[in-house]
């Protein structure tokens, strides 16, 4: 299997960079959109992350990556009790797949062979206590992105087809990336990622230069370039693996609950999942910063992508969305 490129090489897209990182911290954000140029490192990114995590003990044998054998499911028969240490899990889901590929089926062969009525894991069961990355998800039949929402909010993958009737978990972060020239998704299915950012190609010369000569010398020289980065990449795993330690003890003072609640207001987002989701997104960033409380500060870096694609379209401002954002933030935070 080919090794990823590490994430601390990535150059530039820091927003991108800071939103995978976020997820990683607190997977409860509810997923990563990224909107942008193609070959701007959206897929790279993924696996970039997952690979840079440490591995997870699984329970040998077991189609849902369960951590302890009394989670592994009945239907799976797994005989098996002892771990073993596997990468964190990215899944690919193509664009054209069936709800039964997704979310798992009856086992035909079985049920042909030796007439019994056995469940068949999708995707899903796969993409347990990892990612579950989607390119061009713009593309993607909306009642599928429907079923991977709710399954991603909820954490559980629940199947009643065929007389079956079958739970796993399924707890994963939800990654999907697009070109906004192939078509848009609905406002009721943007408003459901946790975080979403507009990435796009590198303005300058000293940065396409630059990427330029990483992505060669991660092909011609591999060993050494992977060496090279091997510290950094070590050291951001670290202060991951601390920040998930010192989420929730992240003190949040009630001026930021003011904040997070006025800043959806004068944005005009609906519903209240705008605020939630900058309110958890600052604390894994808080977090991160090794803060003992969320500050304004946080909250000014994570508004973009927190708040940016729940707005209303408003034919009479010509900004962007990320425009508003900023203006907002600058009224209500100073």
């Amino acid at each position: 299997m080919k090794t990823p490129f590490p994430f601390s090489a990535i150059v530039g897209q820091e927003q991108m960079k800071r939103a995978m990182i976020l997820t990683a911290i607190d997977p409860g954000i509810g997923g990563v959109l990224v909107f942008g140029d193609r070959g701007t490192g959206k897929s790279t990114a993924v696996r970039a992350l997952a690979a840079l995590l440490p591995p997870i003990s699984v329970v040998r044998g077991c189609p849902v990556n369960s951590s302890d054998p009394a989670d592994c499911p009945d239907w799976a028969h797994a005989s098996e009790t002892d771990l073993v240490e596997r990468p964190t899990p990215v899944v690919d889901l193509p664009l054209g797949v069936t709800e039964d590929r997704v979310t798992g089926a009856l086992d035909i062969e079985r049920a042909l062979t030796r007439g019994e009525k056995a469940f068949e894991p999708g995707l899903l069961a796969r993409a347990n206590r990892g990612y579950l990355y989607i390119d061009e998800v713009n593309l993607l039949e909306d009642h599928i992105v429907d079923l991977l929402l709710d399954v991603a909010q909820s954490g559980l993958n629940a199947v009643e087809r065929e007389g079956l009737s079958i739970r796993h978990d399924a707890r994963f972060v939800l990654v999907g990336s697009g070109n906004p020239e192939e078509g848009e998704l609905r406002p009721q299915l943007l408003d459901r990622f946790g975080l979403s950012v507009e990435v796009t190609s590198p303005d300058t010369i000293d940065e396409r230069i630059e990427v330029i000569r990483r992505r060669t010398a991660f092909e011609n020289e591999t060993d050494h370039f992977l060496a090279r980065w091997q510290a950094e990449d070590a050291t951001l795993r670290e202060s991951i693996l601390a920040a998930r330690a010192a989420l929730s003890n992240t003190e949040t003072p009630d001026n930021i609950l003011r904040d997070c609640a006025q800043l959806s207001m004068t944005l005009g987002a609906d519903g209240l999942r705008g605020e939630l989701t900058l309110l958890r997104a600052a604390r894994a960033y808080a977090a991160f910063s090794s803060a003992e409380q969320i500050t304004r500060d946080h909250l000014r870096s994570i508004a973009p992508i927190a708040l940016s694609h729940r707005l209303r379209r408003d034919p009479l401002d010509e900004a962007g969305s990320v425009a508003r954002v900023s203006r907002a933030v600058v009224d209500v935070l100073g």
